[in-house]
């Protein structure tokens, strides 16, 4: 069974990362420099441009085309370039180590929560923290019941917090997760 996932504010777009884990896992890796509904809704662009959002077709796609696609209004990122460039890796991982099918990341095996921290962590573009945060929407909001996932997250797979997008199920919790960024920046700074 599918999540219903509400993190863009368009139902297209929500419903594409809801059904698609590979879209899922483009919208985490493009969540960097711009606004979370922005990064999760690039998979959305990125298939309707494209006609279909498939792994090998993407890491097959001809590197400049990707790169004008995701540079066209409105762009897929405000870094379209460097994030086409970065899509395209992660495609190609998939592909060549998951058979071209992202789930397989979190599912091939009945990994534990630490696994799938360590296979993510092993992806282009997914450090720790972004890592994290794609284990705890996982756990959060994918139905992920790996042992030990809540761990592995750190704070982002602690119940009741809106510390990131595993958080957000509907516009009230998206504010809440906008306001507890808006502090950590701030407490941030003021060091």
């Amino acid at each position: 069974m599918a999540p219903t996932l509400n993190i863009t504010g368009d139902a297209n777009a929500d419903q594409l990362l809801s059904n698609d884990p590979l879209a899922l896992l483009v919208g985490m890796l493009l969540d960097q420099q711009v606004a979370m509904e922005t990064a999760f809704a690039g998979p959305a662009k990125i298939s309707e441009r494209l006609g279909r959002f498939d792994a090998a077709f993407i890491a097959d796609y001809d590197a400049d085309a990707f790169v004008e696609l995701c540079r066209t209004p409105p762009a897929v990122h405000r870094y379209p370039g460097n994030m086409a460039g970065r899509v395209q890796a992660l495609c190609r991982t998939v592909v060549d180590e998951w058979d071209g099918d992202a789930s397989a990341i979190w599912t091939r095996g009945e990994p534990d929560g630490p696994e799938v921290l360590r296979r993510l962590k092993a992806l282009p573009g997914f450090g720790e923290q972004k890592a994290k945060i794609f284990l705890a929407l996982l756990g959060k909001r994918y139905g992920f019941t790996g042992g030990g996932w809540q761990e592995s997250a750190g704070a982002y797979g602690e119940d009741g917090s809106y510390r990131s997008v595993a958080d957000i199920v509907d516009p009230e919790s998206l504010a809440k997760v906008r306001e507890t960024k808006r502090a950590a920046k701030a407490a941030a700074k003021a060091k």
